[in-house]
């Protein structure tokens, strides 16, 4: 396989590894070992190639060589980070570097094995890795799923929402905004049909889970 530049996923796409190592050797026995396992291996040479790969709409992980020139794993593992991207990072070196790993993994990355590497260990990590990044994106697609419900309230609904997840009845909500009893019953009426809450708690999950706070909703 080429070592090639991501530009588009078909969704239904089998779950992807990158691999970034600038050891060609290497990145051919990944490829090998990847694709029999039924994953799809994407590989790049070095960090800064794999940086202008776009995201992607399949469960996903990252092999990540340690020692590499130019911009080394590390570095990248940081600019992955703060760019919010929550792929999942397999570190794989080619000596035990007690501090090197140290650093990786208290910045979140899965494992940090060592070559040669044991074929089965790689492939177990993998597979808790691909299932992790799942996880992810099924998370973030209720999450959004959630912030297209808030966003379709209107002002008034969000303002009342946003006392009801602070404990307040009716009649002190009512209170507040300077309008009557009914009126907030039939905003709340509203926004529990639009957000599809059943109860109380319903709502409480929903505000927690945007951070909502004083009728400002997260935004994702």
């Amino acid at each position: 396989m080429t070592d090639a530049i991501v530009s588009t996923v078909d969704p239904v796409s089998p779950p992807i590894v990158f691999v970034v190592d600038d050891d060609l050797s290497v990145r051919e026995s990944l490829e090998m070992l990847i694709t029999a396992a039924g994953w799809r291996p994407v590989l790049f040479d070095s960090a800064q190639s794999f940086l202008q790969a776009a995201n992607v709409a399949a469960p996903s992980c990252l092999l990540l060589d340690v020692n590499m020139p130019d911009l080394n794993g590390l570095d990248l593992q940081g600019m992955v980070t703060r760019s919010g991207n929550k792929m999942p990072i397999i570190f794989i070196s080619g000596y035990r570097d007690v501090p090197a790993t140290v650093q990786a993994l208290k910045a979140g990355a899965m494992d940090f094995l060592t070559k040669p590497i044991d074929s089965a260990e790689l492939l177990g990590a993998i597979r808790e890795a691909l299932s992790r990044s799942e996880t992810f994106r099924q998370e973030d697609a209720v999450l959004s799923r959630l912030q297209q419900l808030y966003d379709a309230l209107t002002p008034r609904e969000r303002e009342i929402m946003s006392r009801i997840t602070k404990g307040l009845l009716n009649k002190q909500i009512a209170y507040e905004l300077g309008i009557s009893e009914i009126t907030v019953k039939a905003h709340r009426g509203r926004l529990m049909k639009k957000t599809g809450a059943r109860s109380l708690p319903d709502i409480m999950a929903m505000a927690v889970r945007l951070n909502i706070d004083d009728g400002v909703g997260a935004s994702i």
